[in-house]
């Protein structure tokens, strides 16, 4: 896994509107501790996962899709463990992307 971390002084509606639309292929990963200053975005495509706190900003890219799951699932059990409840993967109403997460099998996380 490839991981680059940056500072960005923004809010998260930066990612949401721009960085990490549907349209760029990312859903937002929801869970009960977003905010203003945090939130998480998953692309299926190119395998990377998005996360901004408080202008920290960490990307993850994968080298297999296998490896992508596999940090989809880490990232669900880090919520869990600190008491941050995981509500799941939102692809938005776009059914390409939803078929994506489906196909990798992580289906069971959209909602």
């Amino acid at each position: 896994m490839k991981i680059k971390r940056d500072f960005e002084s923004c809010d998260r509606y930066k990612f949401d509107y721009t960085r990490c639309t549907v349209k760029k292929g990312f859903a937002q990963i929801d869970t009960s501790q977003d905010a203003h200053y945090y939130g998480t975005w998953a692309n299926p495509f190119d395998l990377k996962i998005i996360t901004y706190c408080e202008g920290d900003v960490t990307t993850q890219e994968a080298e297999s899709v296998e490896e992508f799951v596999g940090a989809i699932h880490d990232l669900k059990r880090w919520n869990d463990d600190r008491g941050h409840r995981f509500i799941g993967i939102d692809p938005g109403f776009d059914e390409k992307l939803k078929a994506r997460f489906e196909e990798i099998e992580l289906g069971c996380y959209l909602h």
